[in-house]
């Protein structure tokens, strides 16, 4: 399969926008698909970070469709013909909360397209850019990292392990079942086979499993932070996606604290590191004290 990487980097410079009104029943579906014991999110609460994907959403007829679920390539982004397609990773920062119920607006940019030679085949890698504002304005700002690939020939070795870190301060197991994979698909519009459909994914792909969602995985590992500190707020998120998991996997996600509003997290399965992040936060500030009558 031939790439032609002028005609895709004419997409460079591309953009779209959307405008949502920030509905409350993705958040409290998330909520529940997560099992938070959360109040019901309602109009003036801010949305958690990384739950803005679950808004700005592309909907595209059936019609238009791919084989692999996805709307047919070519439109904002570039028609890479590679058959593989994934979430590589993402850098987010969060000057100011969005809040349910207000009209938010996103710009998406193509930045760059790079094609890299992998020991499996070839690998092109598409960057966009997200700005997302809100009524009091910047909100978020997102690069997202898209990686296309080919299939791996038959007689290719296995990607070698990277073993994951130790000396956690807290870990959270995560049952991937194929419920938990439909939800989030359903709460994302995303219709990627991959994610669903066992045949599918095993026979023209060659996965093992359904492959659990990359931004799910990277959602967990911020939920944990958030569990282990309901009251911090993310300032700046960075992850990147190592290796694949599976719905016949069992894997964990972590987390511990680097220094003063910084925390390194990561999943594996098996004690194989599949995702890495870290996360900038702010501790809540105490109140100024009134001075002590002797």
């Amino acid at each position: 399969m031939s790439l032609d990487l002028d005609h895709l980097r004419q997409w460079i410079g591309r953009s779209e926008t959307r405008v949502e009104t920030l509905a409350p029943f993705p958040a409290n579906a998330l909520a529940a698909t997560l099992d938070r014991a959360d109040p019901p999110y309602e109009a003036g609460t801010a949305l958690p970070p990384l739950w803005h994907w679950l808004h700005f959403l592309p909907v595209s007829p059936l019609a238009e469709a791919g084989p692999d679920g996805h709307p047919a390539r070519g439109g904002f982004l570039p028609p890479v013909p590679l058959p593989r397609r994934m979430w590589a990773g993402s850098r987010l920062s969060f000057p100011a909360p969005l809040l349910i119920g207000e009209t938010a607006t996103r710009v998406s940019t193509v930045t760059r397209i790079e094609h890299k030679a992998g020991k499996t085949g070839d690998l092109v890698f598409v960057t966009v850019r997200h700005e997302i504002a809100g009524a009091s304005g910047p909100a978020i700002a997102e690069e997202h990292d898209i990686v296309y690939r080919s299939l791996p020939p038959p007689d290719a070795p296995p990607a070698r392990p990277l073993p994951a870190p130790d000396g956690a301060e807290w870990s959270i197991p995560v049952r991937p079942d194929p419920v938990l994979l439909f939800r989030y698909s359903a709460l994302t519009f995303n219709s990627h086979r991959i994610h669903y459909d066992l045949d599918y994914v095993t026979r023209e792909e060659g996965y093992p499993g359904l492959v659990v969602h990359g931004p799910l995985i990277a959602t967990l590992l911020l939920d944990g932070l958030r569990r282990k500190f309901p009251d911090h707020s993310v300032n700046e998120f960075s992850f990147r996606a190592l290796a694949p998991t599976f719905h016949i996997d069992t894997f964990a996600v972590h987390g511990r604290r680097l220094g003063p509003g910084h925390a390194q997290l990561w999943a594996e399965k098996s004690g194989q590191l599949t995702m890495e992040a870290e996360v900038r936060y702010s501790t809540p500030t105490m109140p100024a004290r009134s001075p002590t009558r002797t």
